[in-house]
């Protein structure tokens, strides 16, 4: 049924509980997990990004920003490479954990709903399966949600996993 999967991941806890998921999906099926994260470029931060624990950051966050000029945010710091390699090892980190299963893996740029639906368009993938911080209220409207973007306008099924209240 699936012979591709897509996991894309900010190296958050709750993308951490969904390549669970993608990892049992894809050693049932015998397919291929595709593992990528995203450089944002649409943001003031570069990359997906998310809360950890306690206020704490993880994923793609850049540390300066300069909003005269348009383009990648990085760039004219001289850090994109270093959020690269960042991201490098976020997918490279979630492939070893699954190392039951043939994976792939990627690094994209560009605003990350768009960038999640083009990967799965280019490669034909069955299957995307992300990672819910399961925000709600004005903490959503304000943040948004790429997986919600990508559920809404996605032409491949969408598995949603959110991270639950108690951290799994």
């Amino acid at each position: 049924m699936y012979e591709h999967i897509l996991f894309p991941t900010d190296g958050s806890d709750g993308a951490a509980v969904a390549l669970a998921h993608a990892r049992e999906l894809a050693e049932t099926h015998d397919a291929t997990l595709h593992v990528m994260t995203v450089l944002d470029t649409s943001s003031p931060h570069i990359g997906m990004t998310a809360a950890g624990t306690e206020g704490a950051s993880s994923g793609m966050v850049a540390e300066e920003h300069d909003a005269s000029e348009p383009g990648v945010v990085g760039e004219e710091h001289g850090i994109e490479s270093s959020l690269r390699e960042r991201a490098q090892a976020i997918v490279e980190a979630a492939a070893d954990e699954v190392d039951t299963v043939e994976t792939v893996t990627a690094v994209e740029r560009g605003p990350p709903h768009r960038a999640i639906l083009d990967y799965a368009a280019d490669n034909d993938l069955d299957l995307v399966v992300m990672g819910t911080h399961g925000r709600t209220g004005i903490e959503r409207y304000l943040l948004g949600s790429v997986a919600e973007k990508v559920v809404r306008t996605s032409d491949v099924p969408v598995l949603t996993v959110r991270l639950g209240a108690d951290g799994d």
